[in-house]
């Protein structure tokens, strides 16, 4: 982690897949004990910002939100010196208001997901962090600043339903999501909101609204045609937005008490450890192993 300064990770999802302001841009390799990332990161500055750029899905959009290796990912940005994080991310809405082309800070999650890995830490060193506030408040709100600066029409506060694809909601399941009181629905923010929370990296999410997903009866079904052309109108707003929040970023990063989650959240006594697994977790865990 720099001392005082930010370092940016930015995570694009459908719709973003470069940073148009990136200065020195270079894409790295950056390997990790989870497997490989969705693709290497493009290291850069905006200003004085150190930034690191990783695709979710890969360049020309490879990955299926499935299969998405999210502990990979953000070990890759803890190890490419990210201090936080940013993710943007298309969704479907399940709110008459929040409409195709409307920006969404996300404060809150339902999980959904069933067949990803959804930990850093297993048998031989156990972690409980706390999910209850799952964004880092200082992104969060950011992000909802810089959003009109940008151009969006945005909203602040948001549940997001994550459900494993890769197919779209039943009508069915998308009525019932509404009924649990999720605003938006996608398919990537879970586990990788859990995980960089693991990873103790402050966590923002905005989501940019594609479709109304399958709710509304008097609608058509979603189809990839219809969301792939308001990515396009989506992802221009994106670049602007990603500039406008890294210029504003305060010039001394202060810390964040979600930078040492994990002296609340170690459970497994230091002699009982797994040296194995505590090895694997080099980067997760460096500010831990770095005080013994």
């Amino acid at each position: 982690m720099s001392d005082g300064g930010w370092t940016i990770g930015i995570i694009g999802g459908s719709g973003l897949y470069a940073i148009d302001a990136l200065e020195d841009a270079r894409w790295e390799t950056v390997e990790g004990p989870f497997g490989a990332p969705s693709d290497a990161i493009l290291f850069g500055r905006i200003g004085g910002v150190e930034v690191r750029f990783l695709p979710r899905h890969g360049r020309g959009h490879r990955i299926p939100p499935s299969e998405v290796n999210a502990r990979a990912n953000i070990d890759a940005l803890k190890r490419a010196g990210a201090t936080d994080i940013l993710a943007v991310s298309s969704i479907g809405s399940l709110r008459e208001a929040l409409e195709p082309g409307r920006f969404v800070v996300v404060d809150q999650f339902i999980d959904r997901t069933v067949a990803r890995p959804a930990s850093f830490f297993s048998t031989g060193l156990v972690a409980h962090v706390s999910m209850a506030e799952p964004v880092c408040p200082r992104l969060s709100a950011l992000a909802s600043a810089t959003l009109a600066e940008a151009g969006a029409r945005a909203t602040a506060g948001a549940t997001y339903l994550a459900m494993e694809g890769p197919q779209f909601s039943t009508r069915a399941e998308s009525l019932m999501y509404r009924a649990w009181g999720a605003d938006v629905i996608g398919m990537t923010a879970m586990p990788e909101a859990k995980l960089a929370r693991e990873a103790e990296l402050p966590y923002a999410l905005v989501g940019m609204v594609t479709d109304y997903d399958g709710w509304r009866e008097e609608a058509a079904f979603v189809e990839v045609t219809e969301v792939i052309a308001q990515m396009a109108k989506n992802g221009a707003i994106a670049r602007r937005f990603v500039e406008a929040f890294v210029r504003a970023l305060p010039d001394v990063r202060d810390p964040s008490p979600l930078d040492t989650v994990l002296d609340h959240a170690l459970i497994t006594a230091p002699a009982a450890r797994d040296s194995a697994i505590t090895a694997r977790l080099d980067a997760v865990m460096r500010r831990v192993l770095a005080q013994g």
